[in-house]
């Protein structure tokens, strides 16, 4: 692989983005992502995939700033009017992020994908990576999980619009205001929770490290519907093969559910931050957060000296 000094974040890590340097007081932060439809409504499925893939910038603690559409579109079965209509909701998501679109690419596929490449920017000592956390520090998640499993009983037919609009409210909001806030105080180490699932994602701040990690699982924010979705069985094959890959860097030591393991293993779409911060200073991000309308945002455990490279499951 080609070295260059210039290049602060690359593939090595598994970040959720790239950063390189510029100079000594700028870096730019470059990611790429798109998704199949998660949801029925085209503006809304728009929305939520750019909110997706604006995420990776904001957890590496940047600002984004311009961005490019990825378009993959079925022409033989879908009405041009479908693609209208997820490119605006992307726009319009862009527009709330201060995003300015700059061009993009679109290919005829038998399967819809829509996302965005991204480029965003940052000081380059002020770059987060997910695993650089600190023994003791405080974890926060700032959006509640579930996604997946409730994208799977829409797409069942069993999902009602009552059932799904917490999820979907969560999907389409941006991880700017969190991103913001964050930035306010001292954060060791952030990522966001996407496709590998909280345990996927919490596991990827301690691999190959030295350091392990609790999680308070009755703490853990949840959208109300997945717990019953989950228990009705429609949970996506996505979360099985996250609980393959990942359990055996799982530790119970409390009894939990069937259900909640799927939910701790559901892949999520434009989920929130995960953030190991300071002890001391999460309390205090976590009154910003909830004052600023995030709510939904708890601490959900800890990094911890011991097991290394294994997360804790406690229910305390």
């Amino acid at each position: 692989m080609m070295h260059d000094e210039n290049v602060l974040v690359g593939l090595e890590t598994g970040d959720d983005a790239g950063v390189y340097r510029l100079n000594d007081d700028l870096a730019i932060i470059q990611t790429v992502d798109f998704i199949t439809p998660i949801v029925d409504d085209p503006y809304t499925f728009g929305q939520i995939a750019a909110a997706n893939s604006l995420s990776d910038v904001y957890a590496m603690g940047g600002t984004p700033i311009t961005a490019m559409n990825v378009v993959c579109f079925p022409t033989s079965s879908q009405d041009i009017s479908t693609l209208s209509d997820i490119l605006r909701g992307g726009l319009d998501k862009m527009k709330e992020a201060g995003v300015a679109l700059v061009g993009g690419h679109s290919v005829a596929d038998e399967e819809l994908k829509y996302g965005l490449s991204v480029t965003g920017i940052i000081h380059p000592a002020q770059v987060l990576r997910r695993n650089s956390p600190c023994a003791g520090d405080k974890i926060i998640l700032t959006k509640p999980i579930g996604t997946g499993i409730v994208a799977t009983a829409l797409k069942g037919g069993e999902a009602d619009s009552k059932a799904i609009e917490p999820a979907v409210r969560s999907m389409t909001t941006l991880n700017k205001k969190a991103a913001e806030l964050m930035r306010t105080t001292e954060v060791h180490a952030c990522t966001d929770v996407t496709g590998f699932s909280l345990m996927g994602h919490g596991y990827g701040m301690i691999a190959n490290s030295k350091l392990g990690m609790e999680i308070n699982v009755s703490s853990v924010p949840i959208f109300a519907a997945a717990r019953e979705f989950a228990t009705m069985g429609f949970v996506p094959g996505g979360a099985r093969r996250n609980m393959e890959y990942y359990s055996s860097h799982i530790e119970q030591a409390c009894e939990i559910s069937d259900e909640m393991r799927d939910i701790l293993f559901d892949p999520q779409t434009s989920g929130g931050l995960l953030m190991a911060i300071p002890q001391d200073k999460a309390e205090g991000l976590m009154k910003k957060l909830r004052s600023s309308g995030i709510k939904e945002a708890a601490i959900i455990g800890q990094i911890v000296d011991k097991p290394k490279g294994k997360i804790v499951l406690r229910n305390s």
